[in-house]
């Protein structure tokens, strides 16, 4: 799909000053349910241009354990891709820096940094927010089973 791309692709499908203002949002997006899809939408809703980081496998098994991902990055990516919401998906490497994160928002330069209302790391997306002039756009979560819940009910986790 034309949609995804590897990080250090990012700046060559950059949309041009006239494309708008752009969103920048990320996450694991494992098990892809109506509370991703109703957040992207809201995101993309905020903006023109809707840009997701999708994290990597190694990534999300560290952070959701040893049975996750349950669908590998390329899977989740084209899932992404499929929505109408959403412009273009990057394909993150394992980051474990913080300064890593934040020299690709300063690359993707977005007007808006997309987030749900519970992400931990929301101190730092204000932050980065602040650094590179964006608002950040607290979106509130659609009540539904979290991807972790949803892994719990199959037996994956």
């Amino acid at each position: 799909m034309g949609k995804i791309i590897h990080s250090e692709e990012l700046e060559k499908f950059l949309p041009g000053e006239n494309k708008g203002r752009i969103v920048l949002a990320g996450g694991c997006f494992d098990i892809l349910h109506i509370g991703h899809v109703r957040f992207l939408s809201e995101a993309r809703g905020t903006g023109d241009f809707l840009i997701v980081l999708l994290e990597s496998d190694e990534k999300v098994n560290k952070l959701k354990g040893k049975n996750r991902p349950i669908f590998g990055q390329r899977e989740r990516a084209e899932m992404l891709a499929a929505l109408e919401s959403v412009d273009l998906v990057v394909l993150l490497p394992v980051i474990e820096i913080d300064d890593d994160y934040l020299n690709l928002v300063m690359k993707v330069k977005p007007d808006v940094l997309a987030v749900t209302e519970d992400d931990p790391h929301i101190e730092k997306k204000r932050r980065q927010a602040r650094k590179v002039g964006a608002e950040l756009k607290v979106i509130f979560l659609t009540k539904t089973f979290s991807t972790s819940k949803l892994a719990k009910i199959l037996g994956v986790d």
